[in-house]
């Protein structure tokens, strides 16, 4: 292989291994916020233990995102050198802001969120609280304001090969911004809130802290209600986006060879095939026409075909018609699980219905599948230009032997390998211990009027 694919390889290795932590920090942390409100509104004991237990898989994955995050910034510089270089005025500053406002915001009341229990208010603690769930979501916004920028540049201006910026407004506030954003954001909370479902399954199906996981359940279910929903909503506006500014990345999601004739919608690919060699899908399964009612909302609504554009434009067509297939199939299946629950709610069955616990349980690891398939089909949407439409990747990446980048690539493997074990050994090992039931309540957090969390709540809860 070259340079180039092997750098590629390995920028995309590392963002499909990073981008699960993020994830699952950023929604992990409005669950806390909402855990912690309901502590000090409703003085219930049971919500400090909940917040006790889930705060320490939000610690976990809060480092192993740290760690995994800087391995992956140090490859713009050294993998795709050329185009650190070209687009630095761009760039560099969305990371730098994200670094001084995010991250500093997060890892300076992390401490107080995690250790402060005995050291501060319970209004204190949970400003800290919100705090760091406000870092973790400004973060995604300084990340995805630049991702969202290379799709579709804007704010600058080209001075001998170099992209100078000349209004930051627009080039934060790009046109593929808002929706980039949005779907991250939901996917991240949609995610989040079917990993702690799936976890609260799995104790009551064990009939284990009955009435704790009971709670966390319902809450968690409460969150993917409103979220499973709105993702499919974002997700429509998303793909209007990708038609307008990325006609070449739509043709190759939805395996549209030829575009269609006025007055005759686009038909739409329900399962194929595509052969970008011969420019044709096979085995093809095909819905007359619906493609343009997606897309333009019009029965005939024109859509360009990937023949549009040449061949050494065209992103990969077998690759995109897949994962952004995958990533839309889990979308819709969380929107039927959570029609289920809806069901089962009605029928006062909500947490008794073992197949419902156990497809909780299934289901839990593919909002993460999810997230990596899309970000597979918005980044390998945008091939060959790593700067849509102005630079190409293969004009990105650095000047240097592809030997080098097989060595870090090896070694790259290994470490995630090692970080990868190492998180599941501590969030397996905090699972089995479970929720802290006794120790005691730390003076400072003692809230007139508490109602404690004892036996008699206990036989209530089951009840």
């Amino acid at each position: 292989m070259d340079v180039v694919t092997l750098s590629r390889i390995q920028f995309g290795l590392t963002t499909a291994f990073h981008i699960l932590f993020p994830t699952l920090t950023i929604g992990l942390a409005i669950f806390l916020v909402v855990i912690e409100f309901l502590w000090l509104k409703t003085r219930k004991e049971i919500y400090y233990r909940m917040y006790r237990f889930w705060v320490r898989i939000f610690a976990i994955n809060f480092a192993v995102g740290v760690v995994s995050g800087i391995t992956l910034e140090f490859q713009f510089g050294t993998n795709f050198a050329l185009f650190s270089e070209a687009v630095a005025n761009v760039i560099a500053p969305l990371m730098a802001y994200e670094g001084m406002t995010a991250f500093f915001l997060e890892a300076g009341f992390l401490g107080i969120m995690l250790f402060g229990w005995n050291r501060v208010s319970p209004a204190i603690h949970f400003f800290s609280t919100c705090m760091v769930a406000a870092g973790a979501s400004l973060s995604a916004f300084w990340i995805m304001a630049a991702n969202a920028w290379m799709h579709t540049p804007a704010g600058f201006e080209l001075v001998d090969g170099r992209f100078m910026v000349t209004s930051y407004w627009d080039a934060i506030f790009n046109p593929a911004f808002p929706t980039h954003l949005a779907h991250m954001l939901m996917a991240s909370y949609e995610t989040s809130a079917f990993a702690v479902a799936g976890i609260s399954a799995w104790y009551l199906l064990k009939g284990e802290k009955v009435p704790f996981f009971r709670r966390s359940l319902a809450l968690a279910l409460i969150m993917a209600a409103v979220c499973a929903p709105l993702q499919v909503l974002i997700g429509d506006l998303r793909g209007l986006n990708v038609a307008e500014y990325q006609p070449a990345k739509l043709a190759a999601m939805e395996a549209h060879w030829e575009t269609n004739p006025e007055g005759r919608g686009a038909d739409f690919v329900a399962f194929a095939i595509p052969d970008m060699e011969e420019e044709k899908n096979h085995f093809e399964v095909v819905i007359p026409e619906l493609l343009s009612l997606l897309i333009t909302h019009s029965a005939d609504g024109q859509i360009k075909g990937l023949k549009e554009f040449p061949r050494d434009e065209r992103p990969n067509a077998l690759v995109l018609f897949w994962t952004f297939r995958a990533m839309v199939a889990v979308g819709f299946l969380y929107l039927l699980v959570m029609l289920w629950a809806l069901v089962l709610f009605l029928k006062k069955r909500l947490y008794d219905t073992p197949a419902f616990l156990k497809t909780l349980i299934v289901i839990q690891p593919l909002g993460f599948i999810a997230t990596i398939m899309g970000w597979i089909t918005s980044e390998m949407g945008r091939q060959p230009w790593t700067v849509y439409g102005l630079m190409r990747t293969a004009d990105s990446a650095s000047p240097i032997a592809a030997g080098n980048v097989v060595w870090s690539l090896t070694l790259f493997v290994l470490f995630f390998g090692l970080i990868g074990a190492s998180f599941f050994y501590y969030i397996f090992k905090t699972l089995k211990k479970g929720p802290d039931m006794d120790s005691e309540i730390p003076p400072v957090q003692l809230l007139a009027g508490m109602e404690p969390f004892g036996e008699a709540q206990e036989s209530m809860e089951v009840k």
